[in-house]
């Protein structure tokens, strides 16, 4: 029987055998330093590791009272590409009814596809594999109220500690916390006076 319950120490170990974690001293696109840098399809592309993230994080979520009294009357929707393979895994543990999930536009701004979109009165649970700045998640939030939809919970495998995430009074859950070292840029940054250039990385 595979293994679906999962600790924090547990999912860094899974992080870390299918390199989606690394720890050094990175520049994001964003021009901001770090000591970590995750990439999780890395981690996600396994089945059984897939599995036992989203399987893991949907036991937090069914603890939240929003989510656990209007099951399986739920939509689960993924931010952007990351939060999809989150969201099909997170749908199939909690029995919910469907999944969706918004993509990045010309115009830069999450969109629904098409014919895909939150309908009014929905309750939607909003999932993603990582949160950085908060910034996709916050977007995606609006995006499902402009839609006239409910946002009853957030859930994210891991959560780099990068910022200071505040969704108001929407529940957030995550998988596990990982306290990451966070500069706005090099003048800043402890790592180039102690480590030298860093390793420049896209997403």
């Amino acid at each position: 029987m595979t293994q679906v319950l999962i600790s924090p120490s547990e999912v860094m170990q899974v992080l870390a055998e299918t390199e989606a974690i690394r720890e050094g001293h990175f520049k994001l696109p964003t021009g901001e330093h770090t000591n970590y840098y995750f990439q999780m399809p890395l981690a996600l592309r396994y089945f059984n590791y897939a599995r036992r993230l989203s399987v893991g994080l949907s036991r937090l979520l069914r603890l939240v009272p929003q989510i656990s009294a209007r099951l399986p009357k739920v939509s689960i929707v993924g931010a952007s590409t990351g939060g999809i393979p989150v969201a099909y895994g997170v749908r199939e543990a909690l029995q919910a009814e469907q999944i969706m999930w918004a993509e990045g536009g010309r115009d830069g701004a999450l969109h629904f596809r098409q014919y895909d979109e939150v309908k009014p009165g929905e309750n939607c649970v909003l999932v993603d594999d990582l949160i950085l700045s908060g910034r996709t998640m916050k977007s995606l939030i609006q995006l499902v109220k402009n839609a006239g939809g409910k946002v009853l919970a957030i859930g994210v495998i891991i959560d780099p500690s990068l910022a200071k995430t505040d969704f108001g009074d929407i529940p957030f859950v995550k998988l596990a916390e990982v306290p990451t070292l966070h500069f706005p840029n090099g003048e800043a940054c402890t790592l180039c006076k102690d480590k030298g250039k860093p390793t420049v990385v896209d997403w």
